[in-house]
Protein backbone atom coordinates (compact mmCIF):
# COMPACT_ATOMS: atom_id res chain seq x y z
CA UNK A 1 0.00 0.00 0.00
CA UNK A 2 1.77 3.32 -1.22
CA UNK A 3 1.36 6.74 0.16
CA UNK A 4 -1.26 8.01 -2.06
CA UNK A 5 -3.56 4.74 -0.66
CA UNK A 6 -2.59 5.29 2.45
CA UNK A 7 -4.15 9.21 2.47
CA UNK A 8 -7.54 7.58 0.72
CA UNK A 9 -8.01 4.72 3.58
CA UNK A 10 -7.61 7.85 6.04
CA UNK A 11 -9.98 10.07 4.17
CA UNK A 12 -12.64 6.70 3.92
CA UNK A 13 -11.36 5.78 7.93
CA UNK A 14 -12.45 9.30 8.81
CA UNK A 15 -15.38 9.51 6.92
CA UNK A 16 -17.28 6.67 7.78
CA UNK A 17 -16.38 7.69 11.97
CA UNK A 18 -18.08 10.86 11.24
CA UNK A 19 -21.04 9.00 9.50
CA UNK A 20 -21.29 7.05 12.63
CA UNK A 21 -20.67 9.93 14.98
CA UNK A 22 -24.05 11.35 13.30
CA UNK A 23 -25.60 8.33 13.38
CA UNK A 24 -24.92 7.70 17.43
CA UNK A 25 -26.02 11.34 17.93
CA UNK A 26 -29.15 10.86 16.39
CA UNK A 27 -30.21 8.60 19.51
CA UNK A 28 -27.78 9.42 21.63
CA UNK A 29 -26.62 13.47 22.71
CA UNK A 30 -23.76 12.21 24.73
CA UNK A 31 -21.59 8.90 23.26
CA UNK A 32 -19.70 7.54 26.28
CA UNK A 33 -15.97 7.65 26.17
CA UNK A 34 -13.29 5.31 27.64
CA UNK A 35 -10.08 5.23 28.70
CA UNK A 36 -7.92 1.83 29.00
CA UNK A 37 -4.50 1.51 30.41
CA UNK A 38 -2.61 -1.73 30.33
CA UNK A 39 0.22 -3.99 28.98
CA UNK A 40 1.44 -3.44 25.32
CA UNK A 41 3.96 -6.27 24.59
CA UNK A 42 5.49 -5.96 21.40
CA UNK A 43 6.71 -8.85 18.90
CA UNK A 44 9.26 -7.75 16.04
CA UNK A 45 9.10 -10.18 13.18
CA UNK A 46 12.09 -7.71 11.67
CA UNK A 47 13.96 -7.96 8.47
CA UNK A 48 16.59 -5.56 6.66
CA UNK A 49 18.14 -4.96 3.75
CA UNK A 50 21.74 -5.89 3.61
CA UNK A 51 23.77 -3.04 4.86
CA UNK A 52 25.20 -0.66 1.80
CA UNK A 53 28.04 1.72 1.81
CA UNK A 54 31.56 2.34 1.71
CA UNK A 55 33.84 -0.64 3.79
CA UNK A 56 30.37 -2.59 4.19
CA UNK A 57 31.19 -6.08 3.59
CA UNK A 58 28.39 -8.43 2.28
CA UNK A 59 26.00 -10.09 3.95
CA UNK A 60 25.79 -7.30 6.66
CA UNK A 61 22.32 -6.77 8.54
CA UNK A 62 20.39 -5.83 11.58
CA UNK A 63 18.05 -7.34 13.72
CA UNK A 64 15.53 -6.10 16.73
CA UNK A 65 14.53 -7.67 19.76
CA UNK A 66 10.56 -8.04 21.35
CA UNK A 67 10.18 -5.07 23.80
CA UNK A 68 7.07 -4.70 26.24
CA UNK A 69 5.85 -1.18 27.51
CA UNK A 70 2.77 0.90 28.65
CA UNK A 71 -0.60 0.90 26.37
CA UNK A 72 -2.95 3.96 26.91
CA UNK A 73 -6.22 4.54 24.56
CA UNK A 74 -9.08 7.02 24.54
CA UNK A 75 -12.16 5.40 22.97
CA UNK A 76 -14.81 6.92 21.73
CA UNK A 77 -17.94 5.02 21.25
CA UNK A 78 -19.73 5.53 17.96
CA UNK A 79 -23.11 3.02 18.05
CA UNK A 80 -23.88 -0.47 19.60
CA UNK A 81 -21.19 -1.86 17.04
CA UNK A 82 -18.44 0.53 16.15
CA UNK A 83 -16.17 2.35 18.06
CA UNK A 84 -12.79 4.52 17.37
CA UNK A 85 -9.71 3.66 19.41
CA UNK A 86 -6.79 5.60 19.50
CA UNK A 87 -3.89 4.00 21.18
CA UNK A 88 -0.52 4.44 22.28
CA UNK A 89 2.46 3.29 24.19
CA UNK A 90 4.66 4.59 26.37
CA UNK A 91 7.48 5.37 23.95
CA UNK A 92 9.51 1.88 23.99
CA UNK A 93 13.58 1.74 23.66
CA UNK A 94 14.22 -0.03 20.86
CA UNK A 95 17.58 -1.59 20.75
CA UNK A 96 19.43 -2.86 17.11
CA UNK A 97 21.82 -5.57 17.27
CA UNK A 98 24.26 -7.00 14.40
CA UNK A 99 23.20 -9.98 12.64
CA UNK A 100 25.76 -11.52 10.03
CA UNK A 101 29.79 -12.39 10.39
CA UNK A 102 31.07 -12.59 13.64
CA UNK A 103 33.64 -10.11 12.69
CA UNK A 104 34.54 -6.83 11.13
CA UNK A 105 37.97 -7.36 11.58
CA UNK A 106 39.10 -7.23 14.51
CA UNK A 107 35.66 -5.62 16.05
CA UNK A 108 32.53 -7.91 17.29
CA UNK A 109 29.94 -7.59 15.00
CA UNK A 110 27.46 -10.11 14.89
CA UNK A 111 24.66 -10.13 18.30
CA UNK A 112 25.98 -7.02 19.33
CA UNK A 113 23.93 -3.93 20.36
CA UNK A 114 24.98 -0.96 17.33
CA UNK A 115 22.00 1.24 18.52
CA UNK A 116 18.65 2.38 19.79
CA UNK A 117 15.89 4.15 19.04
CA UNK A 118 12.45 5.68 21.28
CA UNK A 119 9.74 5.76 19.05
CA UNK A 120 6.05 7.37 18.85
CA UNK A 121 3.61 5.60 17.43
CA UNK A 122 -0.23 6.72 17.49
CA UNK A 123 -2.66 4.10 16.46
CA UNK A 124 -6.01 5.39 14.92
CA UNK A 125 -8.58 2.03 14.60
CA UNK A 126 -12.19 1.66 13.47
CA UNK A 127 -13.47 -1.53 15.73
CA UNK A 128 -16.47 -3.35 14.98
CA UNK A 129 -17.75 -5.22 18.18
CA UNK A 130 -19.97 -8.63 17.08
CA UNK A 131 -22.76 -9.17 19.12
CA UNK A 132 -24.92 -6.53 20.58
CA UNK A 133 -24.48 -4.78 24.31
CA UNK A 134 -26.67 -7.38 25.95
CA UNK A 135 -23.72 -9.67 26.14
CA UNK A 136 -20.92 -9.14 28.25
CA UNK A 137 -18.42 -10.83 26.18
CA UNK A 138 -17.98 -9.78 22.89
CA UNK A 139 -15.30 -9.66 20.13
CA UNK A 140 -14.30 -7.58 17.90
CA UNK A 141 -12.14 -6.62 15.32
CA UNK A 142 -10.60 -3.25 13.86
CA UNK A 143 -8.19 -1.52 11.24
CA UNK A 144 -7.14 1.96 10.65
CA UNK A 145 -3.27 3.54 9.85
CA UNK A 146 -0.51 3.79 12.08
CA UNK A 147 2.26 6.36 12.73
CA UNK A 148 5.26 6.20 14.21
CA UNK A 149 8.33 8.85 14.83
CA UNK A 150 11.92 7.78 16.17
CA UNK A 151 13.62 9.83 17.95
CA UNK A 152 16.43 9.70 20.68
CA UNK A 153 18.44 7.76 18.53
CA UNK A 154 22.19 6.73 19.46
CA UNK A 155 24.86 4.48 17.94
CA UNK A 156 26.53 2.68 21.08
CA UNK A 157 29.84 1.77 21.73
CA UNK A 158 29.60 -1.05 19.86
CA UNK A 159 27.99 -0.06 16.93
CA UNK A 160 30.80 3.13 16.72
CA UNK A 161 33.29 0.82 17.15
CA UNK A 162 31.64 -1.50 14.15
CA UNK A 163 31.05 1.75 12.48
CA UNK A 164 34.64 3.46 12.66
CA UNK A 165 34.15 5.93 14.59
CA UNK A 166 31.28 8.13 16.10
CA UNK A 167 28.28 7.99 14.25
CA UNK A 168 24.70 9.73 13.87
CA UNK A 169 21.37 7.48 13.54
CA UNK A 170 18.59 8.87 11.43
CA UNK A 171 15.48 6.89 10.78
CA UNK A 172 12.85 8.13 8.26
CA UNK A 173 8.99 8.44 10.15
CA UNK A 174 6.47 5.65 8.77
CA UNK A 175 3.24 5.40 8.10
CA UNK A 176 1.40 2.20 7.10
CA UNK A 177 -2.37 0.33 7.92
CA UNK A 178 -2.97 -1.52 11.23
CA UNK A 179 -5.32 -4.28 12.05
CA UNK A 180 -6.47 -6.24 15.34
CA UNK A 181 -8.82 -8.46 16.69
CA UNK A 182 -10.04 -9.01 20.51
CA UNK A 183 -12.55 -9.88 23.48
CA UNK A 184 -13.58 -7.11 25.04
CA UNK A 185 -15.66 -7.86 29.11
CA UNK A 186 -17.97 -5.77 30.85
CA UNK A 187 -17.30 -6.10 34.55
CA UNK A 188 -19.76 -3.47 35.23
CA UNK A 189 -21.54 -0.51 33.57
CA UNK A 190 -18.67 1.58 33.72
CA UNK A 191 -15.60 -0.98 33.71
CA UNK A 192 -14.52 -3.50 31.09
CA UNK A 193 -11.63 -6.07 30.63
CA UNK A 194 -9.74 -5.97 27.05
CA UNK A 195 -7.33 -8.28 25.23
CA UNK A 196 -6.21 -8.05 21.98
CA UNK A 197 -3.24 -8.97 18.74
CA UNK A 198 -2.66 -7.27 16.37
CA UNK A 199 -0.39 -6.28 13.41
CA UNK A 200 1.01 -3.30 12.01
CA UNK A 201 3.21 -2.30 8.97
CA UNK A 202 6.34 0.00 10.07
CA UNK A 203 8.86 0.71 7.79
CA UNK A 204 11.91 2.63 7.68
CA UNK A 205 15.21 4.28 5.92
CA UNK A 206 18.19 3.54 8.22
CA UNK A 207 21.32 6.03 7.62
CA UNK A 208 24.28 5.53 9.74
CA UNK A 209 26.89 8.89 9.07
CA UNK A 210 30.55 8.51 10.15
CA UNK A 211 32.27 11.36 10.11
CA UNK A 212 31.18 11.24 6.26
CA UNK A 213 30.36 7.76 5.82
CA UNK A 214 27.18 7.21 4.82
CA UNK A 215 25.82 3.64 5.22
CA UNK A 216 21.93 2.86 4.51
CA UNK A 217 19.50 0.13 5.08
CA UNK A 218 15.91 -0.61 4.73
CA UNK A 219 14.26 -2.17 7.96
CA UNK A 220 10.72 -3.98 8.19
CA UNK A 221 10.02 -3.72 11.80
CA UNK A 222 6.39 -5.67 11.29
CA UNK A 223 5.11 -5.55 14.58
CA UNK A 224 2.53 -7.37 16.12
CA UNK A 225 0.90 -6.32 19.46
CA UNK A 226 -0.08 -7.94 22.43
CA UNK A 227 -2.40 -5.47 24.37
CA UNK A 228 -4.50 -6.42 27.70
CA UNK A 229 -6.05 -3.68 29.28
CA UNK A 230 -8.40 -2.49 31.85
CA UNK A 231 -11.22 0.52 30.82
CA UNK A 232 -13.23 3.29 32.39
CA UNK A 233 -16.31 4.72 31.00
CA UNK A 234 -17.43 8.19 31.32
Amino acid sequence: MNTASLRAFSVALFSASASLCQAAAATDSTPPNEIRAGLYALFYDASAQNISGPYAPAGLNLTVKNVQTLYLAYVRTLTDHFNLELAVGYPPLTKTYGKGPADLGSVPYNGVELSSARWAAPTLLLNYKFLNDNYALRPYLGAGINYVNFYDRDSTAGGNAASGGPTQISLSRSLGPAVTAGLSYRLAPNWGLYASFGYSRVRSDLTADTAGVIRTTRISFAPEALVISAGYSF
